[in-house]
């Protein structure tokens, strides 16, 4: 009887453990699979979606990303003029969006065109964010990325103005980001500025641009944007990572931008 009991026990025990690591592991990898498929194909229906956007300007413009694009203009533009390293931010920017889709050359002529329409007026900006945020649902971390974006775009220069803050700051309000969630990713880079040497030297200027105080200025404004181009924050890449990504990219391109500024001053 001994010996039957513990055949028994044997055999309930080799039962659980096929269950455990036989069945249980094709379960797993089969849901597992299921999964990836189904990531896959609902990649494939966004991007479908994304891709019918370009089929005109009126389409595209009434879209969360259209939305985006026109208050990016009225941040830019907040303070009067778009600065030489917004304008390199905001085309690389639309190099970034339409390499998602399929069209690529006609998706940068219509997102262009948006930015120069709405650059032209700021009056508008309660409205255009206030339907944004109809159109982004309940994804309070789109909100955060969109807010965080424009913020780094307004500080990405010379810092933030009284008249870009006042433009944030209805932007955030109607993203439904309260005035003290606001205040405290505002506060973030302003310390990340602080930290940033304020007395660069023109060697050390030289340093970061990686250039010679020998080479002429042509090739410094290349090298300048070569890496604006290799370290600025690309808004498709940041949604898949924590708001520390745009964080570390501005503080990067601040300190280029810095460098750039003190060698065209003393290149006059």
């Amino acid at each position: 009887m001994i010996n039957l009991k513990k055949l028994a026990y044997i055999a309930v025990t080799l039962f659980i453990l096929y269950y455990i690591f036989i069945v249980n592991i094709f379960l797993t990898l089969s849901l597992i699979a299921a999964l990836y498929v189904a990531f896959r194909l609902y990649k494939m229906y966004i991007r479908h979606k994304l891709n019918k956007l370009s089929g005109s300007k009126d389409l595209f413009r009434a879209s969360a990303l259209g939305h985006f694009i026109a208050l990016v203009a009225k941040v830019a533009k907040s303070d009067g003029r778009v600065s030489e390293l917004e304008a390199q931010l905001i085309t690389m920017m639309f190099d970034d969006i339409s390499k998602i889709f399929i069209e690529k050359e006609k998706t940068k002529t219509i997102l262009k065109e948006i930015f120069d329409e709405e650059k032209q007026s700021i009056d508008d900006t309660k409205q255009v964010a206030h339907s944004l945020n109809r159109l982004l649902g309940s994804s309070r971390l789109k909100r955060i990325q969109f807010i965080g974006f424009l913020i780094q775009l307004a500080f990405v220069d010379d810092g933030l103005s009284s008249d870009e803050d006042k433009v944030l700051r209805i932007i955030a309000t109607e993203l439904n980001i309260t005035a003290n969630a606001y205040d405290v990713m505002l506060h973030k880079f302003e310390n990340m500025t602080k930290r940033q040497p304020q007395a660069m030297n023109p060697n050390e200027a030289y340093e970061v641009l990686d250039v010679n105080k020998n080479d002429d200025f042509n090739t410094i404004k290349k090298a300048y944007r070569n890496l604006v181009r290799e370290y600025h924050p690309d808004i498709m890449v940041s949604q898949e990572k924590d708001a520390a990504y745009i964080e570390e990219a501005t503080a990067k391109m601040q300190e280029i931008n810095q460098a750039y500024q003190i060698i065209k001053e003393l290149r006059k």
